[in-house]
């Protein structure tokens, strides 16, 4: 027979209630008083000051350009994470944060606390004196620097990251550009460093190139610009055009050549009047639309070589460029596909070539010998030259090429709705420009002479990058 079980009086006692009004940030502050007037950050820090092992952890600089967000505050916690775990392990540490100074966040936010709006102003600060008004400028941007870097000092804080604060870097220090001068000393001496001549993205704001990298990371933007099919009327051929769509109608000044495909079917095209138009055939119908005939089609390799006029052969500067390469100027060639690919997607299967306006332009113009045409300065105003266009900027006022070509040159103006690039920075759609700039090779071993010099090396550390 079972005997009833009896409940077994508890002897643990219930958890004191809590405050369903807890007031969390003062409760902050009263624990990182704690820690500080107790010198337990210190302590924490220095408990394995005498240890042998060694861990070395690189903080990723924020820029000490504004008040922190909540992504900044994200990313420090994390890193607070790190030096923790290996503190635990008995690892001697150096928790060492950092700011980044230099580059054109910090620029760009002081010109406009300055009402800036271009280069030129930053310039005339001081009126009349170049370099003591660079040198305001410059100081104007360590004085932001040093302010942030405060106020995010004591908001990391706030998050209860431990580091030491008194000894910060700083990416604009003596010490730290000593070091960079001195990599770059040693990369010159390895022979990696060059001078490129090459086609780059370009903001016409902040007048520097942008980084590939930059572009792919950061803003792209949905926009609609007018694009333009035109004509390019054929030498020796009576009535008969190439028909070239482009969405930069800014950069049509700048033609050197048309690349056409060589193994694509191109038709000669007839519509209501007596011009007639090379388009490649499957993008007939799109473009033509209805009320036309083909007379005849032939592949693209039997179209090359063929040579045309342009719609800015009369401006001095192309006049200069034509005179100069009568052999390569305003000629059809075919492609590269691996560098120049044209798809029957959308347009007309020949593509308007600007050797200095295009990457892939400029590619191709580098493998076939092709001259160029520069066309804008680093504001992307149009260059002394140009006639008519000279002194416009080129992204302000595209009616400006728009409105030439409807007199004479263009068979259709279309809005075009895409994903174009813009800075970063300041949110400044934009272009492209042919610039000198220089790079380090990373592709190349060091020169002979220095390979004696390039020892591996064992370190009894552990780093984390």
């Amino acid at each position: 027979m079972f005997k009833p079980v009896h409940p077994v009086k508890s002897s643990l006692r219930e958890f004191n209630r809590v405050n369903a009004s807890e007031n969390f940030p003062e409760m902050e502050k009263k624990w990182l008083k704690h820690w500080y007037e107790k010198g337990i950050n210190k302590k924490y820090r220095e408990k394995n000051k005498n240890s042998k092992k060694y861990f070395s952890f690189l903080d990723g600089p924020i820029t000490a350009n504004n008040p922190m967000g909540v992504h900044h505050a994200w990313g420090r916690t994390y890193k607070d994470l790190w030096p923790r775990f290996y503190n635990l392990l008995g690892y001697k540490q150096r928790f060492q944060n950092g700011f980044d100074c230099q580059g054109l966040w910090v620029e760009v936010e002081v010109e406009k606390e300055l009402g800036l709006h271009s280069k030129k102003d930053i310039e005339n600060l001081i009126p009349g004196d170049t370099k003591a008004s660079i040198a305001k400028f410059v100081q104007l941007c360590k004085d932001r620097v040093l302010k942030f870097s405060k106020i995010q000092t004591e908001q990391s804080k706030r998050l209860g990251y431990f580091a030491d604060w008194d000894h910060s870097y700083f990416t604009m220090s003596d010490e730290n550009n000593y070091m960079i001068w001195k990599f770059l000393k040693k990369c010159y001496e390895y022979g990696w460093i060059y001078k490129g001549h090459e086609s780059v993205p370009w903001c016409p704001r902040c007048e520097t190139a942008i980084s590939q990298h930059e572009m792919l990371t950061e803003d792209y933007k949905e926009l609609v610009h007018q694009s333009v099919y035109f004509k390019l009327p054929i030498i020796g051929r009576e009535n008969e055009n190439l028909l070239v769509w482009t969405t930069t109608p800014w950069t049509i000044p700048a033609n050197i050549a048309v690349a056409i495909e060589a193994t694509f079917d191109y038709s000669l095209v007839q519509g209501n009047t007596k011009q007639k138009f090379w388009v490649a055939k499957e993008l007939v119908k799109s473009v033509f639309k209805e009320n036309y005939k083909i007379l005849k089609t032939v592949k693209g390799s039997d179209l090359v070589g063929l040579k045309y006029t342009a719609p800015f052969d009369n401006l001095p500067k192309v006049k200069e460029v034509a005179d100069k390469n009568s052999e390569k100027f305003h000629i059809v060639f075919a492609t590269d596909k691996n560098i120049l690919p044209i798809t029957t997607t959308e347009g007309t299967g020949m593509v308007h070539t600007a050797v200095s306006a295009g990457v892939e332009d400029f590619k191709m113009g580098k493998k076939l010998g092709l001259p160029m045409i520069p066309v804008i300065e680093d504001n992307a105003d149009y260059m002394s030259g140009l006639g008519f266009l000279s002194g416009k900027n080129a992204k302000k006022h595209p009616e400006i090429i728009l409105d030439y070509l409807k007199k004479d040159w263009a068979f259709a103006v279309v809005a075009y709705k895409h994903r174009y690039p813009a800075c970063w920075r300041c949110k400044t759609e934009l272009v492209w420009k042919v610039e000198d700039e220089w790079y380090i090779a990373m592709d190349r071993s060091p020169l002979r002479s220095q390979k004696s010099k390039v020892k591996s090396q064992k370190l009894n550390t552990k780093t984390l990058r």
